[in-house]
């Protein structure tokens, strides 16, 4: 891609952005709907202002690990833990109820097994993206909702992990048994060698360099992208390695100021992200898959709340604070997508199940950023009281 077409994509995908986010402010409609709506206009399967959404969507993905980044900088260690232990019934619970039904809808309407499996394993997780994207950086530092929505997103990924590990099994016919015995490690390797590297080195440059606010900038983004792409190599997702290189230095003073730096940053990327989405979406599937769809979305978007809320009360949360992490975590996952981009490339499903995995996912998004922008403090709120950043 050269590079008139490089500023051109760009161009595009912000002039477009900021049209549709003025027209979406002065209708009270959520920027994340905006976000998606241009891309399924003008990306291959709309107007095709741009054909190829792979360098977008890569690009988008950034904005991900930057995200979680952030999130793990305002989270110490020692609450997540605790909150961890808490929360790893719920996660298993509420994976294996909606895998369940997803699994269901895919049979009645015709699936083979192995599709309704892949349907079902799709719908087990929550947005990491929606979820935290509208949870303001306040919330998430001052108050418990924060620690329990990081905690269930984060054993989501982690299951999110096994089952990315499962497809590849299916795939390739087996795993050497080293393989699997990595992947297994590979999460408390990590902490121990992000612990280390933050001791002895990162935190002592930071200290000796604190005033130089380009060197922090450089460092931080540094230290991010290197955890991710250890992560990768390791057999973990990427995202998992930015949150981690966010909490190893979440106890350091200079973690708020770092935080503050990258926003914009982060910002840049998640606006390419919810791009990618809509870009990525074939409008010729939707009329054969939209009535499954539908009835997938709205199994997300009303039930996932009431079981959260009914799991996290019964581990003693608040209820208050149990309705809104369900209403907030009430959506399919980007993971779903990754499912259903894997699954097809190794012909475990086929297209009209992928699409079928796509919409559902795509309308709880839209869905889900109603619900909450509405109701909550959120940083993109249309009311100035529920505006929090």
């Amino acid at each position: 891609m050269n590079g008139d077409t490089m500023v051109f994509t760009i161009f595009i995908i912000f002039a477009g952005a900021a049209l549709l986010s003025t027209l979406a402010l002065y209708t009270r409609q959520s920027l994340l709907v905006a976000y998606l709506l241009l891309g399924a206009l003008i990306g291959p399967w709309g107007f095709r202002f741009i054909n190829d959404p792979t360098m977008v969507s890569q690009a988008g993905d950034i904005g991900i690990l930057f995200l979680l980044f952030l999130l793990g900088l305002h989270l110490q260690p020692q609450n997540l833990f605790n909150m961890l232990r808490e929360v790893t019934p719920i996660a298993l619970v509420s994976s294996v109820v909606f895998a369940a039904a997803g699994i269901g809808i895919g049979l009645l309407f015709g699936y083979t097994w192995s599709e309704s499996i892949i349907i079902g394993v799709a719908m087990m997780f929550s947005s990491t993206i929606i979820g935290l994207k509208l949870l303001p950086t306040t919330i998430l530092h001052h108050q418990h909702t924060g620690e329990v929505m990081i905690s269930v997103l984060l054993m989501q990924d982690l299951i999110a992990i096994a089952v990315l590990l499962g497809i590849q099994v299916a795939s390739d016919g087996g795993l050497a048994w080293y393989q699997i015995g990595l992947v297994v490690l590979s999460v408390p390797i990590l902490l121990v060698v992000a612990y280390l590297v933050q001791r002895y080195v990162l935190i002592k440059l930071i200290t000796r360099f604190d005033k130089i606010r380009e060197y922090i900038f450089l460092i931080s983004i540094a230290w991010c992208l290197s955890m991710t792409e250890l992560a990768r190599v390791m057999g973990l997702s990427e995202e998992i390695g930015a949150f981690i290189a966010g909490i190893s230095i979440a106890a350091s003073p200079i973690s708020l100021y770092i935080a503050e730096s990258l926003k914009p940053l982060r910002d840049f990327f998640l606006v390419i992200f919810f791009f990618s989405i809509g870009a990525s979406f074939n409008l010729r599937y939707v009329p054969s898959v939209i009535i499954p769809a539908a009835i997938l979305a709205v199994i997300m978007l009303v039930f996932k709340p009431i079981l959260f809320r009914f799991l996290l009360t019964r581990s003693g949360e608040n209820k208050a604070v149990a309705w809104e992490v369900g209403v907030r975590l009430g959506q399919a996952s980007e993971f779903s997508l990754l499912v259903a981009y894997l699954a097809l490339g190794t012909a475990l499903i086929g297209k009209s199940a992928s699409f079928l995995i796509q919409a559902a996912t795509i309308i709880t998004f839209i869905a889900s950023s109603y619900l909450v922008v509405m109701r909550y403090p959120t940083p993109v709120a249309i009311s100035d009281r529920l505006r929090r950043d």
